[in-house]
């Protein structure tokens, strides 16, 4: 283990001072950084999502810029455009919000489709495609995209490509009563994400990341995450399985998960423990399952079930 393993709790810790109660949907924000991936936090309004965004991006001292989606907001305004300057008399690029290392995309089901899909090429390939010119978005890199599950009135889904180049899917919840009172009593004077100091810079994080892609596999366990993601498209109740992209996703969350455990190496409980946030939002139901209650986290369960835990020496 190098520097970054305890740099990294420490960055948890930090973003602790904001969001309090929540430890493992900080730390899966982290993973998903980590992997060098992107987030979706989806749950109701007030439980912290945007804090969580925000705290994240000031512990790791990167650039960072917010878009709140609405119905009139236009691709441009997220890639970027270009504008003739009749001084020079050549057209200057003027960039988006998406020209930034940590990007909120806040409530991002609320603008259209055409909007929506803006971001596609930019959260696959690091890069966005203005008037025929490519340009390359600061590394690292992220989308840490919002959205209400409850309210459905005047948003567009996400369509499945969309979803599957998430890494993950985070779900905060309500605070117990407990942190709900520590809550009232840490921003009883200010907000602390006011004061909030960086603990890394940008040059961790892309050390992390390489770091992260080091972390052993053992190739049993690559057979294992396969086993997974096949059996998710098997099951009855399913319309649409794990795609391989979620199978990628689920190996290099693993290889994170592994290292923020102080670990070189991958274990199956890696794997487990990684298979509902990574897996869940790239599982279409079908109609009849979801009226009988049947759930995408039902569905992995089941999966991880029906597939045999392979023995891994560890090294």
């Amino acid at each position: 283990m190098d520097d970054s393993y305890p740099t990294l709790k420490t960055i948890v810790e930090n973003v602790e001072k904001v969001i309090i109660g929540k430890r493992e949907a900080i730390e899966l924000a982290l993973i998903a950084l980590a992997c060098d991936g992107h987030a979706l936090i989806e749950d109701v309004p007030g439980v912290g999502k945007t804090s969580l965004v925000s705290s994240i991006a000031k512990s790791i001292n990167c650039s960072f810029k917010r878009i709140q989606f609405t119905p009139d907001i236009l691709p441009s305004d997220i890639t970027g455009f270009t504008i003739y300057n009749q001084k020079t008399g050549d057209f200057e690029y003027r960039p988006g919000a998406v020209m930034s290392n940590i990007v909120l995309a806040d409530e991002i089901n609320r603008t259209s489709p055409k909007t929506q899909a803006s971001l596609l090429e930019v959260m696959e390939e690091k890069q966005v495609t203005v008037d025929g010119v490519t340009y390359k978005v600061p590394r690292p890199f992220m989308v840490l995209a919002t959205q209400n599950p409850v309210e459905y009135l005047g948003t567009y889904p996400l369509p499945e490509a969309q979803l599957d180049r998430f890494t993950l899917k985070i779900n905060i919840g309500y605070p117990s009563l407990e942190d709900e009172s520590q809550i009232l009593e840490r921003f009883k004077v200010d907000n602390p994400l006011v004061s909030l100091s960086p603990v890394a810079d940008s040059q961790f994080i892309l050390r992390l990341q390489e770091t992260v892609k080091r972390v052993y596999v053992d190739k049993s366990l690559n057979n294992y995450i396969v086993a997974i993601t096949d059996a998710t498209r098997k099951r009855e109740d399913v319309l649409l399985g794990a795609s391989p992209r979620g199978s990628l996703c689920l190996f290099r969350a693993a290889q994170a998960w592994a290292f923020y455990n102080g670990r070189d190496y991958v274990l199956p409980d890696d794997i487990k423990k990684m298979s509902v946030p990574v897996l869940s939002h790239r599982i279409i139901l079908r109609q009849e399952a979801k009226l009988r209650k049947v759930t995408a986290e039902d569905i992995i369960r089941s999966a991880l079930n029906s597939v045999s835990i392979p023995l891994v020496a560890s090294r």
